[in-house]
């Protein structure tokens, strides 16, 4: 008995190093992604301009992430499956590094679609991956730390924007992109141990159930789907402030262009502080109040931000609506993935980056057809469906996760 004693706490002190091991790793490959992404989309001034394309055409070029990442969506689960989480994030974070290079090497609209196929597709992938990885996480540490996570991309969104906006007038859009790509490489190759050395946890209620998968029942299925229409309707604000917030500042408010390269910035500073608060927040006011509050906070915050007549008042509406948005994306995927486990969490990620990456087109359009401003506003509409669909999920709280 005494021998016992003493291996079963080594064992769980074991279990424990481990898993704090994982999470740091998951949580440098988020904030990699965050980085990588902002990079990219600070850029996005000088690329269009060196295309000659308008915002219409624009929009559509973008629409090549959207289905490269789409596409891509769809099959990471099964490769997940297949091939583990781990293995599939590493392999798309290293994609992702190369192709954020090739945009600045196009010099027209068609180009641009074609190479931002091939980002998309390694940017749609690595998120599906990390999502199901953190996912079975989360259920292992059994707290809801899954805003820390996303915090983690979020300040990787910020420093990639920050640092965007001091090399604007300095390097080329080839030189800094392709810096991105080596750091990139980089993280990934010194980072990818450990999450290769372990495999994902296994959640403990998976464990109680036996490893026999149950089916998942039709109004399971439908809440799955809710908390993928959340995700799609706050996602849609991240991705249209990304693309569309520095062409605001600058063509409508005539920003200096490292001005504009920082509105994204203050819009991922809140969204990560929102989300390093995530935890505490969601243990003491609970998922409805939750989603309900971030996304009243952030329609209000994104009609300043489109409408205000000054950089800094816009700049204000950018901070305000990224900590409404903060916690509502990641308690989405979260509740999906605990009703129905890598199932769920696949399809809400789809549809949540689907919402991110078919915002930035659809701005474009609406802004052809009225102004940027105005379509900007259409963010502050889906912040508020957001907020009633949370609401009306108030009950399923209380669902007992299952394995799908």
């Amino acid at each position: 008995m005494p021998l016992i004693n003493k291996v079963r706490p080594r064992s769980a002190a074991r279990d424990a190093d481990d898993l704090t091991r994982l999470r740091a790793a998951l949580t440098v490959f988020f904030a990699l992604d965050g980085f990588i992404f902002a990079g990219w989309v600070v850029r996005i001034p000088a690329i269009k301009e060196q295309t000659g394309a308008s915002a219409s055409t624009l929009g559509l070029a973008l629409l090549g992430v959207s289905a490269g990442a789409v596409v891509t969506m769809t099959l990471t689960g099964r490769l997940c499956r297949r091939l583990g989480s781990h293995r599939v994030t590493v392999g798309c974070a290293v994609l992702l590094a190369l192709s954020v290079a090739l945009p600045p090497l196009t010099h027209s609209a068609l180009a641009l679609g074609l190479v931002l196929l091939a980002f998309g597709a390694a940017y749609g992938g690595l998120n599906v991956a990390m999502n199901s990885a953190a996912v079975d996480l989360v259920g292992a540490l059994r707290r809801p730390v899954m805003p820390s996570f996303h915090a983690a991309f979020s300040l990787g969104g910020m420093l990639g924007a920050g640092l965007g906006g001091l090399v604007a007038g300095h390097l080329s859009p080839t030189r800094h992109l392709l810096t991105l790509t080596v750091i990139g490489l980089v993280v990934t190759a010194t980072t990818s141990r450990t999450l290769l050395r372990y495999e994902a946890p296994a959640r403990p209620e998976s464990k109680r159930r036996g490893a026999t998968p149950r089916r998942l029942d039709r109004r399971t299925r439908g809440l799955v789907l809710v908390f993928g229409l959340i995700a799609l309707c706050t996602a849609y604000g991240e991705g249209a402030l990304a693309d569309w917030g520095a062409l605001h500042l600058e063509e409508d408010l005539s920003a200096h262009p490292g001005i504009a390269a920082a509105g994204y910035s203050c819009f991922a500073l809140a969204m990560t502080i929102g989300r390093l608060t995530g935890t505490t927040l969601l243990e003491r006011l609970g998922r409805t109040r939750t989603l309900v509050a971030g996304g009243t906070t952030a329609a209000v915050g994104m009609l300043i931000g489109a409408l205000a007549p000054s950089v800094w008042a816009a700049l204000l509406g950018f901070a305000v609506t990224g900590l409404g948005l903060a916690n509502i994306f990641p308690v989405a995927i979260e509740r999906a993935g605990a009703l129905a486990g890598p199932t769920g969490v696949a399809a809400a990620s789809t549809l949540g980056y689907g919402g991110m990456l078919l915002g930035p087109p659809a701005i474009g359009f609406m802004a052809d057809w009225f102004s940027l401003p105005t379509a900007l506003t259409s963010v502050a509409v889906l912040a508020g469906v957001a907020a009633a669909i949370g609401y009306s999920t108030r009950g399923a709280a209380r669902e007992e996760p299952v394995r799908a």
